[in-house]
């Protein structure tokens, strides 16, 4: 297990560029399988769980070349769908949540798609009734087998259905979507998440010969196609990524520019941090963050205390209130945390109150936050990573407190974001990686 020692009260300075988007590679590295001819993606993400989603395209028998960093070609041409009866896809797609996105294509081109039940982070219920209740609707038969947590679906032919989503699931929508681009007649999917992602998906898919209309609404409508092509695609910077390296540098009272951030993708996340009192700049497509002693939080234009909750895109994500949580705790003034979607985000907040924090966990779902506003520093501890979003907060708190801390377990971490300690050394921090 790998651990992270981090000297705190450093200041970072520089330039940093996000990583390709996590959340978007797994989406469309897994519609390779729609295609028996070649696929170039630009951008990818070179961290575990995307390294693990291409180990088990190899072993399914898609050919995979590395022809530079984060550029790397598939070609599906020879697919082995046996694979998914083998042992050791039902150990590795156990290992990843990512691991679900494969089965829509995989019904769509080879009619059978099957995967063990889904790892990942622990933070509560994550159910996948979406995914499959929508394949259903296209025409697929259901299986599961509850001694061995085997989902899998299966048909001759899909056809095209009108799908009312309960949820705007971004995975279930994207399962969706690769499953009927490929069915006979049309499809139409309400409800539809409409992420940057998705969009991502949709245009690279519209790439290979699909079709596919309503991109960026709650509305998709698909005609299927018999075959899709080949295509290049090139993958967003990490939203969340860039969040993080917006709170890192509030917390840490740093200057830092965050290069080529693709600002018309970022959506909510820019006006949030902005309401925490963080200053924000534009410049091109760069966001410069300048240096603060301090930040005050804004209040309602009514004087009562700011809540900021997650929501479905174009609210804003859920992947950063852990983010948004450790900033609050050195700004001036309170601000109530909603976690509305994940029952067991928050419980890492107990690790921010041992290093003096002051949070009141009022129940799974919500925290207020009283900044401190830098008055009483955070104190270094030793703790051990739950999840990414939790693993990275904990980082930053670190990097703000006095003294060293120790991250045990930063294989978390390490599933979400690409040698962050050697990225955070090149802008001045202090931290070092013990194997």
């Amino acid at each position: 297990m790998g651990t992270f020692k981090i000297e705190g009260g450093h200041k970072l300075h520089g330039a940093i560029t996000p990583q390709g988007a996590k959340n978007e590679a797994l989406q469309i590295i897994s519609a390779v399988l729609l295609t028996d001819q070649k696929v170039t993606i630009y951008n990818i993400p070179e961290i575990v769980d995307v390294l693990k989603l291409i180990d088990i395209l190899k072993a399914f028998g898609v050919l995979v070349e590395r022809i530079a960093p984060h550029t790397y070609t598939f070609e599906a041409s020879h697919v082995d769908v046996d694979y998914l009866f083998s042992g050791d896809y039902k150990t590795g797609g156990g290992q990843l949540r990512g691991s679900i996105m494969l089965v829509g294509p995989l019904l769509a081109r080879f009619g059978k798609g099957f995967i063990p039940k889904p790892g990942g982070d622990k933070i509560g219920r994550r159910r996948l009734d979406t995914h499959f209740e929508g394949f259903m609707k296209l025409g697929a038969k259901f299986r599961y087998d509850d001694k061995e947590y085997f989902y899998g679906v299966e048909a001759e032919h899909l056809y095209g259905a009108d799908i009312l989503l309960d949820e705007a699931s971004v995975t279930g929508t994207a399962n969706i979507i690769m499953a009927a681009v490929l069915a006979k007649g049309k499809t139409t999917i309400y409800n539809a998440a409409c992420e940057p992602y998705i969009q991502q998906l949709s245009k690279m898919l519209i790439s290979m010969g699909a079709r596919i209309s309503g991109i960026g609404s709650n509305l998709l409508t698909i005609e299927g196609v018999a075959k899709l092509d080949g295509c290049e695609h090139h993958i967003l910077p990490d939203m969340i990524e860039i969040g993080s390296w917006i709170g890192m540098a509030a917390i840490t009272r740093s200057e830092l520019t965050i290069k080529n951030v693709s600002w018309k993708d970022l959506g909510m996340i820019p006006r949030v941090f902005q309401k925490l009192g963080i200053k924000l700049e534009q410049r091109n497509d760069d966001i410069f963050i300048p240096q603060q002693d301090s930040y005050e939080v804004q209040s309602f234009m009514d004087g009562s205390i700011l809540t900021i909750a997650d929501a479905p895109w174009p609210g804003f994500t859920p992947d950063l209130l852990s983010i948004i949580l450790v900033v609050a705790t050195q700004a001036k003034g309170s601000v109530l945390i909603h976690q509305k979607m994940f029952e067991s985000r928050l419980f890492f907040v107990d690790k921010l109150i041992d290093m003096g924090a002051q949070i009141i966990l009022c129940d799974p779902h919500r925290a207020t936050v009283i900044g401190q506003n830098f008055s009483s520093p955070l104190r270094a501890t030793t703790m051990s990573s739950p999840d990414i979003r939790a693993g990275v907060s904990l980082l930053m708190a670190a990097l703000s407190a006095e003294g060293t801390s120790t991250i045990h377990n930063i294989e978390q971490i390490d599933r979400g974001y690409e040698k962050i300690d050697e990225r955070l050394r090149a802008l001045g921090a202090k931290i070092t990686r013990v194997d």
